[in-house]
């Protein structure tokens, strides 16, 4: 897998301009229609990056001035427990929120007692979106907490996106659509992607579950990073969204799939992206059958990122 490292080397040899991450974009032939000849070869759009976080700095150091640190329980007027049962606090804190000085970010639950701290972070851009007739792309390198059994129940880290419009009103999701490109619970090899959107409960997008299907983890989700990428495609004439992990896709949802306006609800705006590492709550305990986390669940376990990365074939407004 190319991480950060290797993408240096490959620009310092020519090569990245071709590169789009984890993917070569190479010029493709065209056939003739009615004939075995082909066209004269034509490129497909190149993607244009329009964001990074690469997260290089000094280690115990922040994010970064372009992310807003999530803090608490809920946002202000927002549901309670974030709206999802998770009962860790959010903090700014370095303990739970830092660079580790290699080039990553580690976001890490505690337990101090009977109370959990973690954190959460999100993009102070909210307009990433495909342009009409082109793509847009939104990939993260990724390492699941090292935890694993009794003792990873509750964790829930997760890589996602919600609709520009929830920003400042907190209470008109589903509708306004969330995208989530990678969640992992209670330690297993397994990650999924899911789009929420609709009304909730049940309606369109069978809330609170979302549209969403699983992936295993070749070699597991904890030990190496995983490049995790969703990508909106608005090229052809049905718009689709498909979900990779390490350049394989494994979900999709087109918008013939739902009602023209809750495709529009969900899609039709910018959207911003969270990373956050959750303790508890309805996914984790829906999965483990049981309340999480317990008195086994171990503390300290850290989603690690390496970068976060948006492309596009036109470009996210600024």
């Amino acid at each position: 897998m190319l991480l950060k490292s290797d993408r240096r080397r490959w620009a310092l040899a020519g090569i990245a301009a071709a590169a789009v991450i984890g993917t070569c974009v190479a010029p493709y032939a065209q056939a003739e229609e009615g004939g075995g000849k082909s066209a004269q070869a034509q490129k497909k759009p190149a993607m244009e990056e329009v964001f990074r976080a690469d997260f290089n700095g000094d280690a115990g150091s922040g994010p970064g001035d372009d992310w807003i640190i999530d803090k608490g329980h809920s946002y202000p007027g927002g549901a309670d427990n974030w709206g999802t049962g998770e009962i860790q606090e959010y903090t700014d804190s370095k303990e739970n929120l830092q660079l580790d000085g290699d080039g990553h970010l580690k976001i890490t639950a505690l337990k101090n007692g009977d109370n959990w701290t973690s954190a959460r972070i999100e993009t102070k851009r909210t307009d990433f979106t495909a342009p009409k007739g082109g793509k847009m792309r939104i990939e993260a390198a990724l390492k699941t907490p090292d935890v694993s059994g009794d003792e990873a129940l509750g964790y829930w880290p997760a890589f996602w996106t919600l609709g520009e419009p929830f920003r400042g009103n907190y209470q008109n999701w589903p509708g306004i659509g969330e995208f989530d490109v990678m969640e992992n619970v209670n330690g297993q090899d397994t990650t999924h992607g899911t789009l929420h959107c609709g009304t909730n409960p049940g309606g369109p997008c069978n809330e609170t579950t979302g549209i969403g299907k699983s992936h295993e983890c070749s070699g597991g989700c904890k030990k190496d990073f995983h490049k995790y990428a969703l990508e909106f495609d608005r090229s052809g004439g049905t718009e689709e969204l498909r979900w990779y992990v390490d350049g394989e896709q494994f979900h999709s949802v087109k918008q013939s799939d739902v009602d023209a306006k809750t495709w529009s609800d969900a899609t039709g705006h910018g959207h911003f992206i969270l990373l956050n590492l959750a303790i508890g709550g309805a996914f984790p305990d829906g999965v483990a059958g049981s309340k999480t986390p317990t008195a086994a669940t171990k503390s300290g376990g850290s989603l690690t990122v390496d970068y976060v990365s948006v492309e596009s074939t036109g470009g996210a407004s600024k």
